[in-house]
């Protein structure tokens, strides 16, 4: 039997037939890039830890207009970033809320970072942090040497020096490099890095809220102690896969 040769021409509109065109609605629609999803619907991402680790554009959310879409940084990587342009909130969480799916496969302990960048000022430690919660985790504290210190209003103590409030902490970058980096402290002149625990697999919230303004996230991640730091804030890190909420 003789095999029947296609024209390229057909060929080619072929493939492009079959190519994705996934639009999905996020931060900028018109500017997102192809990514590993299967949901077209930015409010119902679910980001899906793998090995250990988690790695999330942080422009990957639904957000109020106070947060702004910016591109005009060459140190961020994806479609930008976001930045915080409204009222500075530094003793009230919960406004400019933005929130998180995250799926865990592998349940143990791990550490949060951000980056970040200051874009209001030339002060380091000014316009340099945003709220953070993980309130259905089985633990979210900072630890540094042994000491360990966890949000108000958890029932757990000690608290954090500075501000903190109905389980959320403060979440600060430091430094008069106001370029971003990966840094995520919490307690006041005493950082303490932060760590989740999650008991069991499945699906858990992030929240973030707006605390002071023009502090700019590019990126977040979560890694267990199967990766060092280095290797978990890699450029050639992949993204978390992307699904659908049910």
């Amino acid at each position: 039997m003789k095999l029947k040769l296609l024209p390229l021409a057909l060929i080619a509109v072929t493939l492009f037939s079959c190519s994705s065109d996934d639009d999905t609605d996020a931060a900028n629609p018109e500017d997102q890039e192809e990514q590993n999803t299967s949901c077209d619907k930015v409010e119902n991402f679910v980001f899906t830890e793998k090995d250990g680790l988690v790695s999330v554009e942080f422009e990957d959310a639904v957000f109020t207009d106070s947060w702004k879409f910016k591109k005009d940084d060459n140190n961020a990587s994806g479609k930008g970033y976001m930045v915080w342009e409204g009222d500075q909130y530094l003793g009230k969480p919960g406004e400019g809320l933005a929130t998180y799916s995250i799926k865990i496969n592998n349940p143990g302990t791990y550490r949060f970072l951000w980056k970040s960048s200051v874009k209001t000022g030339n002060s380091g430690s000014d316009h340099n942090d945003t709220w953070l919660r993980f309130a259905d985790a089985d633990d979210f504290y900072g630890e540094k040497e042994g000491s360990i210190v966890y949000p108000k209003d958890t029932g757990k103590t000690p608290n954090p020096e500075g501000a903190s409030k109905d389980g959320w902490f403060k979440v600060y970058r430091s430094g008069n490099d106001l370029d971003f980096k990966w840094q995520a402290n919490t307690s006041d002149n005493d950082s303490h890095p932060v760590f989740v625990t999650f008991n069991k697999a499945g699906t858990y919230t992030m929240e973030i809220s707006a605390r002071s303004s023009g502090h700019a996230i590019d990126k977040f991640i979560l890694f267990n102690d199967t990766y060092t730091q280095s290797d978990a804030t890699a450029d050639d890190v992949e993204l978390s896969e992307i699904t659908c909420k049910n």
